[in-house]
């Protein structure tokens, strides 16, 4: 098998049928982990923060357009947790559908991402201690052990390090057990919640989003005042921020095998989890600019700092209580997905298969937590993680575009072998294009590949698309007739695709949940997740690029020559000998319903799925 082939090799799961994880989650645990995991620390901080100084009170809009956002991408996510319940989430995702080698970019960048967010949680669960105590615990450090090295911490953050090698442990010790901690953290942090946007009614004054001009004498600007302070754009801006307040609920599609009914509680779970998030963002930055002018928000607390001037001190206390818990909450929830990745691709061979040891008592990835966790607290201890945080973006857009597209891949796969009812290459080509008018037809070869160059062209559009938008932005602006040509060009073919794309024959596999308005909302997903990662830094890309190379080295070292996928490679290697249990036949689908699902493995021989 050549190198190529190798690099686009497909995930058959017919081989994976069993797991060494405990299956005792519930679509209740899931949404709880969802919402610890995305309503976070954000809201208690990124809402004050945009409505102070990028939004005004359009912040609600903001909150709204990434909402939509969000909920488009959590759509496909709950489509694959219905086709794919496994354990890996957009990694594995991407491995049954496009191959191997896009499968390890996008575990490869999940891993960084969970990492980085896991430290930096860590890190502002000890600062915001810290403060509580004024800051006596970081002035210590600073006097006592001190770091002048470019990047690092002023000082070893060691309350940062326990709270992440605590919570590392109580991973280990079972799904169950963390589930539990997890829920109770997270009804108080609901509470808390609906209690600040409850009281918060009570001292509203809708002359707020009517107040006049203001100058803001930090950037010496004067706003327009009234609900668009900033202009549309302003909210515009604001919906970019916002959106990554979403991010978390793709923990959820990382628990597939250890969920009792996983095609029905991961989409009904992420589905829930997001409505929860959007009513609650919303609902915050609602009360928090009805409250107390925009301009008079404290961008660090706006929460207590917002019933301290209207004279409610006890909030203050109640909200710093469930701030904590938010804070341990979403520390947990980082961690939780961590090992799983690192399981999923070790299993798989693609990284070292030592990492994929399964505690047979506890039922869970044991070595993978304990070397997550400890990588993880000794970033949070040493590094300033303000330069590395957006890296964590670009892995979630990349998951996000990559799962979305495909949706696409898939619905519009064919069933089985190429149908024979084309009788010759020209008629194919002269109709074959526009076939799925009639919509009765099956998908074919042809068409799937159809559809396979449609996304590419609409995803290379989009990157078209933003880099005009981003280079040629003042010619564009003086609306120079060649700038708004070049601008609008890609709009047109982005919309041509998704034509195309449409008029093709649609699988029929029947699952519990499918994304509706296909293609429209996966290309629309693609489309802006791939926009938003172009208005990332460049300093951003140039760190990416640099994981990328070590990732690839990896890869090309070991992960290339040892997966399952390699003919030459045994296919039980990824279950341990000592760890690995054969699951209960109950939890098993067989082997038929596994080719339902997944329509493009359904043309196996019998000699095959005998043998699997």
């Amino acid at each position: 098998m050549s190198i190529f082939r190798n690099l686009l090799r497909r995930k058959n799961l017919h081989s994976d049928r069993r797991t060494t994880l405990s299956r005792c989650l519930n679509a209740l645990d899931l949404t709880a982990l969802g919402i610890g995991s995305t309503l976070g620390s954000g809201i208690y901080v990124v809402t004050g923060q945009v409505a102070k100084s990028v939004a005004g009170p359009s912040v609600i809009l903001s909150f709204v357009v990434a909402a939509i956002a969000s909920v488009l991408a959590g759509l496909c996510y709950a489509e694959f947790g219905a086709r794919v319940p496994k354990t890996g989430s957009a990694y594995v995702y991407s491995y049954v559908t496009v191959g191997e080698l896009w499968a390890f970019v996008i575990g490869w960048n999940l891993i960084l991402e969970y990492v980085i967010g896991t430290a930096g949680v860590a890190r502002a669960t000890s600062a915001f201690i810290d403060s509580l105590s004024g800051k006596v615990m970081s002035q210590y450090l600073k006097d006592h052990v001190p770091i002048s090295i470019y990047m690092l911490s002023p000082y070893p953050d060691f309350l940062s390090l326990a709270f992440t090698i605590v919570l590392t442990i109580i991973l280990c010790f079972g799904v169950k057990e963390s589930s539990v901690l997890n829920n109770i953290f997270t009804l108080v942090n609901v509470a808390v919640v609906a209690y600040v946007i409850i009281c918060g009614c009570f001292k509203s004054d809708y002359a707020n989003w009517k107040l006049p001009e203001h100058w803001d004498n930090a950037t010496n600007v004067t706003d327009q005042g009234g609900f668009f302070p900033y202009g549309i754009g302003g909210m515009l801006s604001g919906s970019a921020t916002c959106f990554f307040a979403f991010v978390g609920f793709d923990v959820i599609a990382t628990t597939g095998e250890e969920v009792i009914n996983p095609e029905k509680a991961i989409p009904i779970s992420i589905i829930l989890c997001l409505f929860v998030c959007a009513v609650g963002y919303i609902g915050i930055s609602s009360v928090l600019t009805l409250m107390v002018p925009y301009y008079l928000l404290d961008g660090d607390t706006p929460l207590s700092s917002a019933f301290g001037q209207v004279g409610w001190k006890v909030a203050e206390y109640i909200i710093a209580i469930g701030a904590i818990c938010s804070l341990l909450t979403c520390l947990l929830t980082s961690m939780f997905p961590l090992p799983r990745i690192i399981l999923a691709m070790s299993r798989d061979g693609l990284l070292f298969r030592f990492l994929a040891k399964v505690s047979r008592r506890f039922k869970t990835p044991i070595l993978a937590t304990l070397i997550s966790g400890i990588l993880a607290g000794v970033m949070a201890m040493m590094f300033e993680l303000k330069e590395l945080v957006d890296m964590m973006s670009i892995g979630t857009l990349l998951a996000y575009t990559l799962v979305a597209a495909c949706v696409l891949l898939l619905r519009y796969e064919e069933s089985g072998a190429v149908e024979s009812s084309i009788q010759d290459g020209a008629e194919e080509v002269s109709t074959g294009i526009f076939r799925g008018f009639g919509r009765n037809a099956k998908p074919t070869q042809f068409s799937s590949r159809v559809v396979k160059v449609a996304v590419s062209c609409a995803s290379l559009c989009t990157i078209w698309f933003g880099l005009v938008e981003i280079n040629l932005i003042k010619y564009i602006e003086r609306s120079t007739w060649w700038a708004l040509l070049l601008l609008l060009l890609p709009l047109v073919l982005i919309v041509a695709c998704g034509f195309i794309i449409w008029s093709q024959p649609e699988n029929s596999t029947q699952l519990p949940f499918t994304v509706p308005f296909v293609p429209i909302l996966p290309i629309i997903s693609v489309v802006l997740n791939i926009y938003l990662m172009l208005k990332l830094s460049q300093a951003t890309w140039i760190r990416f690029a640099v994981w990328m190379v070590i990732g690839f080295a990896i890869y090309g070292g070991y992960g290339i020559w040892h997966s399952n996928d390699d003919p030459e490679v045994g296919e039980d290697e990824d279950m341990d000998g000592d760890d690995a249990e054969t699951q209960n036949p109950a939890q098993i689908n067989s082997i038929s319903e596994a080719s339902r699902l997944l329509p493009f493995h359904s043309s196996h021989s019998e000699v095959e799925i005998l043998r699997l």
